[in-house]
């Protein structure tokens, strides 16, 4: 069994981490820490895990960790991560990093939209973690930057479009909405059931950090510089992210052309799944799983393409997605330990 840890593993992505490697078949939870809960069972903290596993919370020790995993998640917050991160790979330790401290190949953009990086010199080697799209990268490094859960959204909504030179890269509408769970777990007025239920918000209008990511990875798909408008939206369910994508076509495509295009493109891959003309995701598809569901739609009387996309924040958006890049990174069977179904109703 391969030995793996858990450095922050008290919030909702750790807890969706913790999960799926007890169920996973080829690993074994070695550490898992959390500076708040050390020395509290986990099953404390998480209910629901109560009777699966006896773990119980460390203190944040990158000796202590090293010394027990080979493999490790940080689910930490941006800048800690990089606290812990260079020790953790001087140790011969792989890391599955998922805050967004490594995910953006300029430390001057990083810290336009997050805080000074300490940890420049590993910007360049970190693999970006979106396994339909970076695949070779990822079973080769030693670091994985996994991805942001908006960012993931998007570029598999517009890879196929982005890469095929379908689309005018200079008109792109970007309307994305999550549910409460991507704000985490920690107690917040934004975040209150009463400020929340039977609403719905506009935030970060212009200024989403994850503005950056994804502008970086379409410019990658595209070899051109990309420039978007990106708004994200709060929706009162729990979990699940919904983007809706605005792109002008630079010729008339038919919306039948396009999906098979998007079925040619994903046919390999097999958390993907596109559909049929006449039909579009709706978040409650995908809940609970690593799937990302796509639908679209070409408007003729403007000359738009319209792709929706929808993944679970908390899966395909943050942890299942760290977890197939573990099995890349390891050699095993890209979509072990992920194979259920979303959960519906």
């Amino acid at each position: 069994m391969i030995q793996v840890a858990i450095v922050g593993a008290s919030g909702y992505t750790g807890v969706e981490l913790l999960r799926l490697l007890i169920n996973h078949p080829q690993v074994e939870i070695t550490c898992v820490t959390s500076r708040q809960n050390a020395g509290s069972p986990i099953s404390s903290v998480f209910p629901s895990l109560l009777g699966r596993s006896d773990l119980v919370f460390d203190p944040v020790d990158v000796e202590l960790i090293a010394s027990r995993a080979k493999v490790i998640f940080t689910a930490l917050p941006h800048k800690a991560a990089m606290a812990v991160v260079p020790d953790l790979l001087k140790a011969g330790c792989k890391v599955v990093d998922l805050s967004a401290d490594y995910r953006l190949k300029d430390a001057a953009v990083y810290e336009q939209w997050y805080q000074p990086h300490t940890s420049v010199d590993l910007l360049a080697e970190a693999a970006y973690g979106l396994p339909e799209l970076y695949r070779e990268q990822i079973q080769e490094a030693r670091l994985v930057a996994n991805p942001g859960c908006y960012p993931t959204s998007v570029a598999l909504g517009l890879a196929p479009l982005v890469q095929g030179g379908l689309i005018d890269l200079s008109s792109l509408i970007i309307d994305s909405k999550s549910g409460t769970s991507g704000a985490g777990r920690s107690a917040k007025v934004g975040s209150l059931y009463c400020e929340v239920n039977e609403g719905f918000k506009a935030y970060g209008v212009a200024s989403h950090r994850h503005t950056p990511e994804i502008e970086q990875t379409l410019g990658q798909l595209s070899g051109k510089p990309v420039s978007i408008s990106f708004t994200p939206h709060l929706l009162p369910v729990n979990r699940g992210i919904l983007s809706t994508c605005y792109a002008t076509l630079t010729d008339k495509h038919a919306t039948g052309e396009l999906i098979e295009l998007y079925q040619q493109h994903y046919r390999n891959e097999p958390f993907v799944r596109v559909h049929p003309e006449g039909e579009l995701p709706n978040v409650a598809y995908v809940r609970g799983s690593n799937y990302c569901n796509i639908g679209l739609v070409s408007d003729s009387r403007t000359g738009r393409v319209i792709v929706v996309s929808v993944i679970d924040n908390l899966l395909k958006g943050a942890a299942s997605q760290a977890v197939q890049n573990m099995n890349l990174m390891l050699g095993l069977e890209e979509g072990c330990g992920l194979q259920d179904l979303p959960l519906f109703p």
